[in-house]
């Protein structure tokens, strides 16, 4: 007699199979990405310099105090002033009393003393002297430290830097001195494609000066294989920001933070951002949840928006928020790019 309805016990037979399968498949856990900030303060992004591809970014287009990373601008004019021949680097920069009396970090001049091109490039790069970054602005600025920041906002505006704003040539607070993380990220890769002969500059992690050693505040070289560069930066305004550069294995990447409540723990944010953007998953359509500073991981965290399809190119002027005016309540929205999207057209 023969079995009834065979059809319908085969499809049961098959379904049974397939069960112990379809219970081992699992969506893969959700990444979170904690964040050593506050989002006020905070801002990120990473480019693949070889393509000028934005593979991951925060608040890149949100305005924030640059502090001490103010001296990439002044230490790119100084260079341009080398390869010009208008000083080499030999030439004695004098230190007036307004240089001379500006709060530290600084080399302490006394008024009168000069240093030479050389030294003084070292002291912005490993000491991030403020008195030498002054006294450099008002050499190459005709004797006035607002004239040469005026020129560096020039150049700025020149190399595609739309939301930065300088008013002073070391970085010291300013409520008018503005920038963000995607404008820092150009003018570091600019600092590279543009003066190859002196990016060594910005490996040194400490330099000879009248007999003694100086060391610097970059403890990302040395730490992490490959970083060879660029320069960090703090005020209270601005919490610890850095801009580094990453070289090796034939990957090449900027990545910038801004923001954050510790050096040492934005270092190991850098760390992170680098291990991501090196692996498998940087392509990858899910992108992190942030865990910002103070928030439990229980606490809801912040939903990020689908990738920005418009972000080919910089953002138009006078369209980011300066940060002298971000009350305490606006927390800039997360803003992860396609790792399509150009930073800066390849050269």
């Amino acid at each position: 007699m023969p079995r009834p309805f065979p059809f319908l016990q085969k499809l049961i037979a098959i379904l049974a199979l397939l069960a112990p399968v379809a219970g081992c498949t699992t969506t893969p856990p959700e990444s979170v990405l904690a964040v050593p900030a506050q989002p006020q303060k905070y801002a990120a992004i990473v480019v693949d310099a070889s393509s000028g591809k934005t593979l991951f970014e925060v608040n890149s287009r949100s305005q924030r105090y640059p502090a001490s990373l103010t001296k990439m601008m002044t230490l790119y004019m100084l260079f341009e002033a080398l390869e010009s021949g208008r000083v080499t680097k030999e030439t004695r920069i004098p230190v007036s009393d307004h240089a001379a009396s500006q709060p530290p970090t600084k080399l302490r001049f006394r008024r009168g003393e000069t240093i030479d091109v050389d030294s003084a490039i070292r002291a912005m790069v490993v000491k991030s002297a403020n008195d030498v970054a002054v006294a450099v602005g008002e050499y190459l600025g005709g004797g006035s430290e607002d004239q040469f920041a005026a020129m560096m906002t020039t150049k700025a505006r020149s190399l595609g830097m739309t939301g930065t704003s300088f008013r002073n040539a070391c970085g010291l607070p300013d409520d008018g001195q503005v920038t963000t993380a995607r404008d820092m990220a150009v003018l570091g890769m600019a600092l590279e494609r543009r003066f190859p002969q002196h990016f060594h500059y910005f490996s040194e992690s400490d330099f000879m000066f009248r007999g003694r050693l100086v060391r610097g505040h970059n403890d990302m070289l040395g730490r992490v294989r490959g970083v060879d560069g660029i320069k960090t930066g703090y005020i209270r305004a601005s919490g610890y920001n850095i801009v580094t550069s990453y070289n090796a294995d034939g990957r090449h990447l900027i990545v910038v933070v801004m923001g954050a409540d510790t050096a040492r723990q934005r270092n190991d944010h850098v760390e992170a951002l680098i291990q991501r953007s090196l692996g498998p998953t940087t392509a990858d359509a899910t992108q992190p949840r942030l865990m910002y500073s103070g928030q439990q991981p229980a606490s809801p965290l912040p939903q990020l928006p689908p990738p920005d399809s418009a972000l080919p190119g910089l953002p138009p002027p006078g369209s980011a928020t300066p940060a002298s005016t971000l009350p305490a309540s606006d927390l800039p929205s997360a803003d992860l790019a396609s790792p399509s999207a150009p930073l800066l057209p390849t050269q």
